[in-house]
């Protein structure tokens, strides 16, 4: 029995099985509607005094019949076919209008949404009159067409430019409306070569963009509260579009609200969550990012509504250590942290399953595991856990064989993208892979250094460790499956704290390392505070430095400055560890 959708409250069962025929008429493939099925449409609209929709395909089957406005009665973004910014999704929409008025931008919008091939809206005369034989007619008193058009003022906003986060103007769609219609007029146009041109022109702007089609093409969502300050809000957006763009995506735009909490179901409100839909569709977005974490209700409900694949900022650090992971030990546990983060997150994901396997957030177990029942996931989930014990007694061990030996180490700590794998090359002549990215490494390497000793200078040879980048809010799931690495940290004898002195938000990034390491289980040795990149730093901000941290010393790792003041610093502490231990 085919289903009626809208406000049914009040009708009458003569009228319910006058709007269930509807789905038994058919339009011409070529035509956007016929003279009978308009009438008959006006006509069932008058007797129940309420608009009604009927959505047909390019086959001319009517495959939705709602009472209501066409914002009422649209199709949920998951039950339309899949379609992308350059090209429609196929289905058209005949709604009627109670008032002799133009298509209002509420039903303009829900066309965008849909992305609809067309919208006829029939305005009705609220009379009419029976042709003898049976059927309407005299119910339409005129009709407008309304239809997408290109945008050819969208810009693609990539990095580096993605970095400078600001409230982006989001752009209206781009519609055409008709002028009033008769009924005779409308039923001449041609579907077939409206819709072949119209996507045609999507086409061109679509190619004409030059976007990578293996990239994400990524709308990010910020959520400001009252807990946190604009400063810091700006600095957690940057930082995401970072991230994005590390793991491979391309930040098409950002929207921001600012709420007194989050929406419990869909984080920002019911008008923010229509704005990002629409941006998405108007765009060509194909993935939405939220600069925080959400539940497992939170992004179905937000995918139902928005029609595209919702992560959040967790799953774009996972995906890029699924990336970055490049040792045995890294891939185990980076694997681990993915399963127990979707472990609670596989209820109800069943209707995005099957796009799972390519792009943000689908890295690392792959779609098998994920789709496999939650028992067989948990069992995986203790293998791994077990794996990671070994691996870290296997750590252990070798931390032990070093102590026996009396062999002092340092780790190196800090925000990621602090320069520690730069530092570490040019103290040691590593060659560990550096990037301006975040995460660039994840993998700990340890090597070798000789640095002068006491009062005659003598050599002495440490080791020196570096360790994997810290981030602001740290996913706990990353926390617990990297603890035999972070405890490279916790057994060092003492540490060096790196700090991009560069960053707007250095202090903010002090603040966030030393949260961490206050988490770990093991006090860690004593830390210097060393700020690198002084060479891309002004001299206001170097006065705050020195100031604030009269005992930090100051170097470029890239242009070798200061290193020499470093190890010599590096050896007092290296003596204070060892002497208090």
């Amino acid at each position: 029995m085919e289903t009626i959708f809208g406000n049914l409250q009040g009708l009458k069962s003569s009228q319910l099985k006058q709007l269930q025929r509807l789905y038994h008429q058919r339009i011409p493939g070529d035509r956007i509607t016929t003279p009978d099925f308009s009438q008959r449409l006006a006509a069932i609209s008058t007797e129940v005094n309420q608009p009604v929709c009927a959505y047909i395909n390019r086959r001319g089957q009517v495959i939705r019949v709602g009472v209501g406005t066409p914002r009422q009665t649209q199709i949920p973004p998951l039950e339309l076919p899949r379609y992308g910014a350059e090209r429609l999704s196929g289905i058209r929409c005949i709604a009627t209008h109670l008032k002799p008025e133009p298509p209002n931008e509420s039903a303009l919008t829900a066309m965008a949404l849909q992305r609809l091939d067309a919208l006829v809206v029939l305005n009705i005369t609220g009379t009419g009159f029976t042709r003898r034989g049976g059927g309407a007619t005299g119910y339409v008193k005129e009709a407008y067409l309304a239809h997408l058009t290109p945008q050819e003022s969208r810009t693609l906003i990539t990095s580096p430019a993605a970095l400078k986060v600001e409230q982006s103007q989001i752009q209206s769609p781009s519609w055409n409306i008709s002028p009033p219609l008769g009924l005779d007029d409308l039923v001449e146009q041609d579907l077939v070569d409206l819709v072949e041109n119209l996507e045609a022109e999507f086409q061109r702007e679509f190619i004409a963009q030059e976007v990578d089609a293996d990239h994400d093409r990524v709308l990010i969502v910020g959520v400001m509260t009252s807990e946190i300050t604009p400063l810091q809000f700006q600095d957690t957006l940057v930082e995401l579009a970072r991230l994005v763009d590390t793991a491979g995506g391309d930040v098409l735009q950002t929207i921001q609200q600012k709420r007194s909490r989050v929406h419990p179901q869909t984080v920002v409100g019911e008008g923010k969550v229509q704005e990002i839909a629409l941006t998405a569709q108007t765009l060509g977005v194909n993935l939405v990012v939220f600069d925080r974490d959400l539940s497992p209700s939170q992004v179905r409900n937000l995918e139902m509504q928005i029609g595209i694949r919702v992560v959040d900022r967790t799953e774009v650090i996972l995906d890029i250590f699924a990336q970055r992971a490049q040792s045995r030990a890294g891939k185990l546990q980076v694997e681990l942290a993915q399963l127990e983060y979707m472990q609670p997150r596989l209820a109800g994901r069943g209707r995005t399953m099957s796009r799972l396997g390519g792009g943000i957030g689908t890295r690392g177990p792959g779609e098998t595991k994920l789709e496999t029942e939650r028992r067989a996931i948990g069992q995986r989930i203790s293998r791994l856990q077990k794996e990671v014990n070994q691996l870290q007694a296997h750590r252990s061990r070798l931390r032990q064989r070093r102590q026996h030996r009396e062999v002092p180490s340092v780790a190196l700590v800090g925000y990621t993208n602090a320069g520690k794998s730069t530092l570490l090359n040019a103290l040691t002549n590593a060659e560990v892979y550096t990037a301006d990215q975040l995460f660039a490494t994840l993998d700990p390497t340890t090597r070798r250094l000789v640095i002068p000793y006491g009062e005659t200078n003598e050599h002495q040879e440490i080791l020196i460790t570096d360790t994997v980048g810290f981030i602001h809010e740290l996913p706990a799931s990353l926390m617990d499956a990297f603890r035999a690495t972070l405890e490279e940290v916790t057994e060092a004898d003492a540490l060096l704290h790196l700090v991009d002195l560069s960053h707007p938000a250095w202090l903010r990034h002090i603040r966030s390392v030393r949260e961490i390491l206050a988490q770990m289980p093991i006090t860690p040795g004593p830390a210097l505070v060393i700020f690198n990149k002084i060479d891309q730093a002004d001299s206001e901000t170097l006065a705050i430095a020195r100031e604030e941290f009269p005992l930090a010393v100051f170097i470029s790792a890239s242009q070798r400055l200061g290193l020499e003041t470093l190890r010599q610093r590096l050896a007092q502490l290296i003596e204070y560890a060892v002497d208090c231990g």
